[in-house]
């Protein structure tokens, strides 16, 4: 065991962790000064992962089929650009960001829908309910054989994912609507599509972030799994199923890590529209005062 990387790595752990105590103990007067505290911490907070990671790793001897050390993952990453790239465009240009916006879309007109027919709400619910809970595993096998192997197959699989969780948080949001507000609208004449766009819509916009942020992982995770069940030769899921069967772990940590950093990407892009859209909320007026 090499005690000196180990030593080093645990002592680097300490000195962040006393770095991130201070950043949030401390309170700074500048704005961009406490913008710039709120990045380190989390920022910090990675790097120290990554430093135990290696540390641990090479002070223990792991074998890399078991754990790569993130320096070996890196690696890989640089020399692999072109092959990570084809697989980044399949998965997430094609089937994730398609099935993403097919699945809210259909999911939000569907909502309108329900909102206006009694009959849809106690009907298309509890199915959506029932659908919603079917197993991605199960589901991805029926739409590769009804759509084929390539990215379309994985559209449906996307859209099936992220169809309800859109639906339920819309028609939430969309009966948030006090009675009282409902009643004053009417007062003033207005109709029902005054009142949607003026008020229900407005009181609906925090729900439906919800759905779009919890969408933008829920899309990745499925595209991905849907790949192991059939697609051409690029893909993440079909490079990760394919690599670990050859024992080239690295570069299945390497495509994680390229999935991760899309996801946490296009969540935060869905969070900055949300902060930019509901400047109103209580919970977005704290954010920006704190």
């Amino acid at each position: 065991m090499n005690s000196a990387l180990l030593i080093g790595a645990i002592a680097f752990w300490l000195l962040a962790w006393a770095t991130n105590e201070w950043l949030v103990r401390r309170t700074f007067t500048s704005p961009s000064m406490a913008r710039a505290a709120r990045l380190a911490v989390p920022l910090l907070f990675g790097i120290t992962i990554l430093v135990l990671w290696e540390g641990i790793v090479r002070a223990f001897n792991v074998p890399s089929v078991l754990l790569p050390p993130p320096s070996m993952i890196w690696t890989r990453l640089i020399n692999s650009v072109p092959t990570l790239w084809a697989d980044f465009r399949q998965t997430f240009l094609k089937a994730v960001l398609v099935g993403y916006a097919l699945g809210c879309g259909l999911g939000f007109l569907t909502a309108l829908a329900i909102d206006r027919s009694p009959f849809l709400q106690k009907g298309l619910l509890p199915l959506g309910n029932f659908v919603s809970a079917l197993p991605v595993i199960g589901v991805a096998p029926i739409m590769v054989m009804w759509f084929g192997f390539d990215w379309q197959s994985k559209v449906a699989v996307v859209v099936i994912m992220t169809f309800f969780p859109m639906l339920v948080n819309t028609v939430s949001g969309l009966a948030a609507t006090s009675s009282m507000e409902k009643d004053l609208m009417r007062t003033y004449a207005a109709s029902w599509f005054q009142t949607l766009v003026k008020l229900r819509l407005p009181a609906a916009w925090p729900f439906i972030f919800n759905a779009l942020k919890i969408n933008s992982t829920l899309a990745l995770i499925g595209a991905i799994v849907a790949e192991f069940f059939g697609t051409p030769i690029v893909g993440m899921g079909f490079r990760i199923s394919t690599e670990v069967g050859r024992m080239n772990v690295d570069m299945v940590w390497a495509e994680i890590a390229v999935a991760a950093v899309a996801g946490s990407a296009f969540y935060g892009l869905v969070a900055l529209i949300e902060r930019a859209v509901t400047f109103w909320h209580p919970s977005v007026r704290n954010a920006r005062t704190a």
